[in-house]
């Protein structure tokens, strides 16, 4: 059912570790290239596994494991960052590079680990393929990791089997095995430099907007884990229920998360948020301008749910209805990227608090807007929302988002990156904001001849390519702190990678693009 698909994604991802493998050609580069020949092997056994039902928990149907692309995301944008902090001087961000490298190996050789285990019969050649990669990693990080950076990789690999464990039991079909490799992983990689940065605090040492992102990040994932645990002993639908949930909340964010990050920042956070958002006037207007654009978004599912409700309740929203979103947060993001980075960074945190409250709201009922929100949302589900929770705007947010908090502020002169690696904050913006919509828009209407194996066609991921290049274009035109500086090949290979990996992966397009996409333009 998924042989064609699945080769040919493993492919691309294979292609583009060997392009990253070009460029940085050291140790790590090589385990990387070894961790991808063994995922390959084992992705078959957790398809296998899907397939048959026999895994431990229940994951996202109609989509293959995802076990290739997600075991090689982490480990490049480790060493993509390994290499450019390192070539700009920064020692402590090239060891950061390496850790995170570190650790996205050994979760996916964890994952691997699980999946030879519980296959029965064993897979003895790929017990073997699993055993020889492992030690080919575990060789280099001993020569490579001082004694700290060992105990802090195998502290993540603690938090990570622990939220496995807790969250997919709590959340079935959700995710597929990759997804949670990923989702899982980095929630584990924040918490951890959460407690270690909490552990350690220097007045005066991390931007306070770091810290911001670490903390909303874990009390939002606290908060929703407290919930659910009290839920289950309780009825969430009542006003009792609802009105403990209000109170909790309050008294979590302000007894807790509030003095937590004051800690961390050494100053009032409420203040500290109002002066940071109010600083200049250019902030003023785009904060009023992303209002506006929030309130069109809010107008378009009203209006939506006002036809279906005219119409048919059967009524679903079309692809091109939901790509309307994808125009919107392009229009959000990209003065955000040319005009202040730092508020954009800030309003993203903010942005994605708001997202996974609501959904706390839709999922346990709270009233008074709980049901309102499971009628109003029910309309824009696709068949990757199978699970009891509601994640595809989330990860489009996160999508948009995560090039511009993971992208290495230090490691760039003067806050500019030159060659392709002044894209790396748009690579959000190109892959699924750009790329990713004019591939659906255009596939689902113009679209004849299909990819082999896919629904997606040809025509959509040609005009998608097209149209990323035209869009950093434009991007050369209006952001005078991008310089390509003639790396416009590499651009167009990443873009085109990038591009066909949409066509064929069954993964979340909007969490997996902008990842590789960023990989490609820090390497």
């Amino acid at each position: 059912m998924f042989k064609k698909p699945v080769l040919a994604e493993s492919l691309i991802v294979f292609l583009i570790v060997l392009c990253v493998h070009a460029v940085v050609w050291d140790r790590y580069s090589w385990c990387a290239v070894a961790l991808a020949i063994q995922a390959f092997y084992v992705q078959f056994k957790w398809d296998r596994l899907l397939q048959l039902g026999g895994a431990v928990f229940q994951f996202r149907a109609a989509a293959n494991s995802g076990l290739v692309p997600a075991s090689v995301a982490i480990p490049l944008l480790g060493i993509a960052m390994k290499e450019r902090c390192g070539a700009a001087g920064v020692a402590s961000l090239e060891r950061f590079g390496i850790v995170v490298a570190s650790t996205g190996m050994l979760l996916a050789l964890f994952l691997s680990v699980i999946a030879v285990g519980i296959t029965k019969p064993v897979p003895s050649n790929t017990c073997i393929l699993t055993g020889v990669a492992g030690s080919v990693i575990v060789y280099t990080m001993k020569h490579s990791l001082t004694v700290s950076e060992v105990i802090e990789v195998l502290e993540v690999l603690l938090i990570f089997v622990y939220l496995s464990m807790v969250l997919l039991y709590l959340l079935p079909r959700c995710f597929t095995p990759g997804e949670a490799l990923l989702v899982l992983g980095g929630i584990s990689f924040v918490l951890n430099q959460l407690i270690k940065r909490s552990l350690n605090v220097v007045e005066g040492r991390g931007e306070p907007i770091d810290f911001f992102l670490l903390v909303v990040v874990v009390g939002v994932v606290l908060l929703g884990l407290f919930f659910t645990v009290l839920f289950v002993f309780l009825d969430s639908g009542t006003w009792i229920s609802s009105l403990f949930f209000h109170m909790m909340t309050a008294v979590l964010g302000l007894g807790v998360i509030m003095p937590w990050l004051y800690r961390l920042i050494q100053r009032n956070p409420l203040f500290w948020l109002l002066q940071f958002l109010f600083q200049t006037q250019t902030r003023v207007y785009l904060l009023v301008y992303w209002t506006f654009l929030a309130a069109s978004a809010c107008g378009v599912v009203f209006y939506q749910n006002a036809k279906r409700s005219c119409e048919s309740k059967k009524h679903q929203a079309s692809t091109i209805t939901r790509k309307y979103f994808h125009f919107i947060v392009v229009a959000t993001y990209v003065p955000g990227l040319i005009y202040d980075r730092q508020l954009l960074y800030v309003a993203a945190v903010l942005c994605l608090a708001v997202f996974i409250f609501l959904e706390y709201v839709r999922y346990f009922r709270i009233k008074p807007f709980g049901q309102t929100l499971r009628h109003l949302l029910s309309l824009f589900l696709d068949e990757r929302d199978s699970g009891p929770l509601i994640l595809t705007h989330i990860y489009l947010l996160l999508g948009m988002s995560l090039p511009v908090w993971l992208s290495p502020r230090p490691c760039a002169p003067k806050g500019t990156l030159s060659g392709a690696g002044a894209l790396v904050p748009y690579s959000g913006v190109l892959a699924v904001g750009v790329g990713d919509t004019i591939a659906s828009v255009f596939g689902s209407t113009m679209g004849e001849i299909k990819w082999p194996g896919t629904k997606k066609t040809v025509e959509g991921t040609m005009t998608a390519i097209f149209a990323q290049i035209i869009a950093v274009a434009l991007i050369l035109i209006f952001d005078s702190n991008v310089n390509l500086n003639s790396s416009y090949a590499w651009i167009l290979a990443s873009v085109s990678l990038v591009s066909l990996l949409e066509a064929y992966t069954t993964q979340i397009d909007n969490l997996l693009l902008p990842l590789y996409l960023q990989i490609m333009f820090m390497a």
